[in-house]
């Protein structure tokens, strides 16, 4: 997966826009105001990238558990969040699985009538 087609795969979903609310290295995708993927561009640059996903917690225990790649949420609550080292023992088709279930869980947390408008 490169950054192009991270921003591809986020931005197709419904709702979602992209911010730098922190600095301008690090890119965050919203859906309904709320953070569901962020990323570094300077790791992307120095061919390290990464993600940073909310996860169920049961979840997030059971994939650090099985990839060398996935971690406890950098700068992030560990329990609902992790990070992915990209380009490792993840595939690509996990991490957009991953991105999906972190998408979900953002989305399915906003109220009905946020829901109903990104709908």
């Amino acid at each position: 997966m490169n950054i192009q087609q991270l921003y591809e795969f986020c931005l197709s979903k419904k709702g979602v826009t992209e911010h730098f609310p922190f600095d301008e290295d690090t890119l965050v995708f919203k859906v309904g105001g709320k953070m569901f993927c962020l990323t570094s561009l300077k790791q992307w640059e120095n061919n390290e990238p990464s993600l940073n996903l909310k996860c169920d917690p049961e979840k997030a225990l059971e994939l650090r558990a099985g990839y060398d790649a996935i971690k406890p949420g950098y700068h992030m609550s560990k329990i609902h969040w992790n990070t992915i080292n990209l380009n490792k023992d993840v595939s690509d088709k996990m991490v957009c699985e991953l991105i999906n279930h972190s998408y979900y869980l953002v989305f399915t947390s906003l109220t009905k009538k946020v829901q109903n408008e990104i709908q």
